[in-house]
């Protein structure tokens, strides 16, 4: 692996916009190429990150006028190599392969996540495979984030994934979500449109931002808890984010989505459901998003083919504390 080249320090002066903005929140907006977590390793490397000459805490609030002074650290080349990681198999031949991927297994080998990806165990498995053209990404037709569970699929021949990335773009591969968000929906049942950009203040998320990529999210709501509603979600697009974005949009962010959601408003929950609705919160220890059902056509037969994965057991565990009697009383959507 060679070692990116280092560009050398980069120094920033805090405009007004910026006053009181924390060091790390600056440096992350202040350099989009490079990821957040990154910015945080760099942050605590003695003398990468300097305020008017001095050291100072991810924490630090700036002022207008200092200047910050930040030197990336060095990383070498990512790739992808063989790793003997278990894999939840639903359906696999020569040409795809179908697979549950649990909460927190990052699909492919990127900054901070160098290894130990689904991309890692997809190689132990099967060998090389050069479908895709993109020696981090072999085989990958669509991604998952990290914390949502679910159904997956990967080409393991470069027809394969050209027709599977096809079926993507006009639509036709059909994917199902199961998501829990706060609050109650005006209908029961609707189509979110809005297009998905990187959020111009905040660089580390997506947006609904004028001249993104256009997106189109459909739900209903299955059980209704009040301050909260299971729904199945369509995506209809494939943006990042897609689900996280039009629901936070709409006011109804996923439950304990750290990025897009805002778990503190179980203080806003009133009566009996106050102490549920905090309960709600300590369960869910990530967004609840599962990839529930995948539609497809086989890329080489033409065969019509449907998977589903169950819900994962700490998804479960929040269900059945809002459908525990006296809990809550769910109406079916």
């Amino acid at each position: 692996m060679m070692p990116e080249k280092n560009t050398g320090p980069r120094v920033f002066v805090v405009g007004p916009v910026d006053d009181g903005a924390r060091l790390d929140v600056f440096l992350a907006a202040a350099c989009p190429d490079l990821s957040r977590s990154r910015v945080r390793a760099d942050l605590d490397t003695p003398g990468a990150v300097l305020v008017d000459d001095r050291v100072r805490p991810a924490s630090f609030r700036l002022k207008s006028g200092q200047q910050v002074a930040f030197t990336p650290s060095v990383r070498t080349a990512l790739s992808a190599v063989p790793q003997d990681i278990s894999l939840d198999i639903i359906y696999e031949d020569e040409h795809l392969i179908v697979v549950n991927k649990p909460v927190g297994l990052v699909v492919h080998p990127a900054v901070g996540h160098p290894d130990g990806t689904l991309v890692n165990a997809l190689l132990h498995r099967q060998g090389p495979i050069t479908a895709g053209g993109d020696p981090l990404r072999p085989g990958i037709v669509h991604r998952l984030d990290r914390d949502t569970s679910g159904l997956l699929v990967a080409a393991l021949d470069d027809v394969s994934h050209r027709r599977l990335a096809a079926q993507l773009a006009d639509r036709s591969l059909g994917r199902v979500y199961l998501a829990l968000s706060w609050g109650r929906w005006a209908e029961d049942e609707g189509e979110l449109e809005g297009p998905i950009a990187r959020d111009p203040k905040r660089r580390q998320r997506m947006a609904v931002v004028p001249g993104g990529r256009a997106a189109l999210t459909r739900y209903r709501v299955l059980e209704d808890y009040d301050f909260a509603q299971y729904c199945r979600v369509e995506l209809a697009s494939g943006r990042t984010h897609q689900i996280r974005v039009h629901f936070a949009h709409r006011g109804h962010p996923v439950v304990g989505d750290p990025l897009y959601g805002d778990d503190g408003r179980a203080r806003g929950v009133h009566g009996p459901d106050r102490r549920l609705a905090e309960k709600m919160v300590r369960l869910a220890r990530r967004q609840m998003l599962h990839a529930a059902e995948l539609h497809l056509r086989h890329p080489i037969t033409g065969e019509a083919m449907s998977f589903s994965a169950p819900l994962p057991r700490d998804f479960e565990t929040v269900l059945a504390a809002l459908r525990a009697p006296g809990a809550a009383a769910p109406a079916a959507g």
